[in-house]
Order: C-alpha cells, then sequence, then structure tokens
C-alpha cells in the first residue's frame, strides 16, 4: 500500500461542508480543537498534520477523504 505523503485540505471542500452544517470558521476551530490562525494557515495552504486533518473532518462529520484537494 502506497504511503499518501502529501495529504492537502482543500478550502472549497471544507468550506463546501461547513455551509451544508451551517457552521463559520469559530465553530469549526472550536469542534477540531484548533486556533483560528491554523485554520486560516491551513485554508491557506490546505498543509497541516494528518491528525489536524482528521480532527477538522470529524468536527464536520465526514470521511477524510471528503475534504482532500484532488
Amino acid at each position: 500500500m502506497p504511503v499518501m505523503t502529501n495529504l492537502r485540505a482543500s478550502q472549497d471542500k471544507v468550506q463546501l461542508e461547513m455551509a451544508r452544517k451551517g457552521m463559520n470558521p469559530y465553530d469549526l476551530c472550536s469542534k477540531a480543537g484548533i486556533s483560528y490562525a491554523s485554520y486560516r494557515r491551513i485554508m491557506k495552504t490546505g498543509m497541516c498534520k494528518i491528525a489536524t486533518l482528521g480532527n477538522i473532518a470529524k468536527a464536520l462529520g465526514v470521511d477524510v477523504t471528503a475534504i482532500l484537494e484532488e
């Protein structure tokens, strides 16, 4: 099985899921356990730790593959 080393969050997909759930960035940060500054950096670069990506997906109630950049 190949090792995934370039997992990047998709800003559009994260924000679409937030809209579906009626969440704002502060709601997501609170549920995912990240700071707003971290959220802004992740949305700008798409890069974050694997665990953080998992926490964001969990906070949104989706599988992590639903928020990955293609």
